[in-house]
C-alpha cells in the first residue's frame, strides 16, 4: 500500500475526531495539568475522547498497525505501518478558545514518515501532504468548499525573515540563548500558532519555524506537509526531526542554512 491508499480513511479519522471535539471547543469541560509542577501542560476531555475515537477506527480497519498517540502512548509501534496522533495540538489556544489549533494524522512506513495531516475542524480546513506534494481545503470566500496546492515562499535570507515560534518560554532554558540569537536576526518574529505555523510555512505565508522540545507526536504529521510544499525540516544540528526535540523548518534552503548557523554559531 501506499500514503494515497490511506486518503479516504485519513478523511474519516479527521472526521471522527473533529466531531468528538468540535462540542468541547469555547464550551466548559473538564480540564487537567500534566505538568506535575513543571510548565503548565492541559489536557481536556476533548483530547482523550477524539484519541480514543481515532485508535477504534484504526484498531477495526488496521488491527496490524501500530499507534503513537500523546494521551494514550505506543502500541505496536515496531509494525510496518505505525499512525501518529496528537488530537489536539496546541491546547493552550484550544482551552483559551483562539482557534489556533488542530489535530495531527501522522502515518509511519517503516519509521520514516509517509503521510501527515493538520485537520481545524472550526475553520473547516485540512493540510495535508506525502512529502512529495501539500494541499489545503478549505471553505472558499462565499462558503464554497475550495481546494489548492501549496508552496512555500521563496527567501534569501534570515533580514528578510517572518519566524514562529509557540513561545521562546517554550524553549528549554540551555537552548534558549541560541533561539534568541537567531531571532534577533530576522525581520519578525510571531508567537503562538503551535501546528498551524507549519502549515502557514507549507502556504507560503511565514519562512521559519522553529521549536524544541517537541514529542514524536508533535511532528510527524507535519514533516510531509513542510516537504511536499517544498521546504525544509531538520533538527537544530541538521538530523532527522522525525523524532522530534529540536527543531527548525523553513521555506527557503538558504534561510534554512542560515537559520542552522545561527543556532549552531560558538557564543
Amino acid at each position: 500500500m501506499t500514503a494515497v491508499d490511506f486518503l479516504p480513511f485519513v478523511d474519516r479519522l479527521a472526521q471522527v475526531s473533529g466531531e468528538a471535539i468540535m462540542p468541547f471547543f469555547r464550551a466548559a469541560f473538564t480540564m487537567e495539568d500534566k505538568s506535575a509542577g513543571g510548565v503548565f501542560d492541559p489536557v481536556t476531555e476533548a483530547d482523550r475522547a477524539a484519541e480514543a475515537a481515532m485508535r477504534r477506527l484504526i484498531g477495526e480497519a488496521f488491527p496490524h498497525h501500530g499507534v503513537i498517540g500523546e494521551e494514550f502512548g505506543a502500541t505496536d509501534e515496531q509494525a510496518e505501518y505505525v499512525w501518529v496522533l496528537d488530537p489536539i495540538d496546541g491546547t493552550k489556544s484550544f482551552i483559551s478558545g483562539l482557534p489556533l489549533w488542530g489535530t495531527l494524522i501522522g502515518l509511519l512506513h517503516r519509521n520514516a514518515p509517509c503521510y501527515g495531516l493538520m485537520h481545524q475542524p472550526f475553520t473547516r480546513e485540512k493540510f495535508f501532504g506525502d512529502g512529495a506534494q501539500a494541499h489545503w481545503t478549505g471553505p472558499g470566500l462565499h462558503g464554497e468548499s475550495a481546494a489548492r496546492r501549496l508552496f512555500a515562499r521563496p527567501c534569501s535570507g534570515l533580514d528578510r525573515a517572518t519566524l514562529m515560534t509557540t513561545s521562546p518560554k517554550l524553549i528549554p532554558k540551555p537552548l534558549r540563548p541560541r533561539y534568541n540569537a537567531l531571532e534577533d536576526k530576522v525581520r519578525l518574529p510571531r508567537y503562538g500558532a503551535d501546528c498551524y505555523a507549519y502549515c502557514m510555512l507549507a502556504a507560503g505565508h511565514v519562512d521559519l519555524v522553529v521549536e524544541a522540545g517537541l514529542n514524536i507526536y508533535d511532528i510527524v504529521a507535519l514533516i510531509p506537509i513542510v516537504r511536499g510544499a517544498g521546504g525544509v525540516i531538520t533538527t537544530w544540528d541538521g538530523g532527522d526531526p522525525t523524532r522530534g526535540g529540536a527543531i527548525v523548518a523553513a521555506g527557503d534552503k538558504r534561510v534554512h542554512e542560515q537559520a542552522l548557523e545561527a543556532l549552531n554559531a560558538k557564543s
